[in-house]
């Protein structure tokens, strides 16, 4: 039987809707700070688990199923108030699109490079025992006993600096070409509420097959904040020194990758997709306003001028 509504619970839902915050861009850059935190702690603590375990206690599949989780986490999470971008290179490469406002860019990756701070920064603290009986309480970027890979990606030996840029652009183009079209109506889309399970498939993927170069960092963000945490938290200015300067390429080549899987998209797919027409009943009415026009062609237009602007 259901309980009638009392005066106090009126007065405790208005109170509760006073916490709402009024600024549509502060709510949605509190979303991208959340969604990514929840993202980036997923995936570093399966990583210091992993590690410290010496793949004990998990293997490198972990890592990748785990951020593949965290992104689902985030987007059901957050994506009703933001979108759920969780990176830089999404965010970007809607601006490029016209779905997200430029004005949205910069104060987005500030809150998702924040939210990946934070996160590693509690991974630490989690696992700091862990950490340190790993790596013998010297925290190092090389060697056997490193642990700077917990949290940032690092190319492998092997790698030149050319291949692991075309990688990060290849991986981030992936991405973005398969999550763009998932709202698509004329397409096949995906029904809302499965969008963050086929996402984070589509991330798990991209993880499985192009992570071994360096790591499938697909995101600046998820890069760039946890290297902030290290270089401040011990591990020291290696962590941006190390590999002849490598640092830069997480977070330059996914903001290539992402618009240029956008704009294969649109040159591939979208502009390829059939017209939508319009409902019947909105034809009759274009036709019948049509017709009954009585000025001159040098007016504003005939009907057959304006008939041929809808259909």
């Amino acid at each position: 039987m259901l309980r009638a509504i009392q005066p106090q619970d009126s007065q405790v839902t208005m109170k509760l809707r006073t916490l709402r915050l009024r600024s549509a861009l502060v709510r949605e850059c509190m979303a991208e700070f959340l969604g990514t935190f929840v993202l980036m702690l997923f995936g570093c603590s399966a990583a210091a688990q992993v590690k410290t375990s010496r793949d004990t206690k998990g293997q490198y599949l972990s890592i990748n199923m785990s951020f593949s989780v965290g992104v689902m986490s985030a987007m059901y999470l957050t994506k009703g108030i933001s979108g759920a971008h969780l990176n830089p290179a999404v965010t970007l490469s809607f601006c490029v699109l016209k779905k997200v406002k430029w004005g949205r860019l910069v104060p987005y990756c500030l809150s998702q490079v924040l939210g990946a701070y934070v996160a590693s920064a509690l991974a630490f603290m989690v696992y700091y025992d862990a950490i340190m009986e790993f790596s013998g309480g010297v925290l190092t970027v090389y060697g056997p006993n490193e642990t700077a890979s917990i949290f940032a990606t690092y190319p492998s030996q092997y790698l030149t600096l050319g291949r692991s840029f075309l990688d990060q652009v290849v991986g981030t183009l992936l991405l973005m070409l398969c999550i763009v079209s998932l709202e698509e109506k004329r397409n096949t889309p995906a029904p809302s509420g499965l969008i963050p399970p086929i996402v984070a498939t589509i991330v798990l993927g991209i993880s499985m097959s192009m992570s071994a170069n360096c790591g499938a960092a697909i995101n600046p963000a998820r890069d760039l904040g946890p290297r902030l945490f290290t270089l401040t938290a011990g591990w020291g200015t290696e962590v941006f020194t190390c590999y002849n300067y490598w640092f830069w390429v997480p977070i330059v080549a996914p903001l290539i990758g992402g618009p240029l899987g956008s704009c294969l998209y649109l040159v591939f797919v979208e502009w390829q997709l059939p017209t939508p027409e319009l409902p019947q009943d909105r034809r009759t009415t274009v036709s019948t306003i049509s017709n009954s026009i009585k000025e001159p062609a040098t007016s504003w237009g005939t009907g057959d001028n304006l008939k041929s602007t809808y259909f």
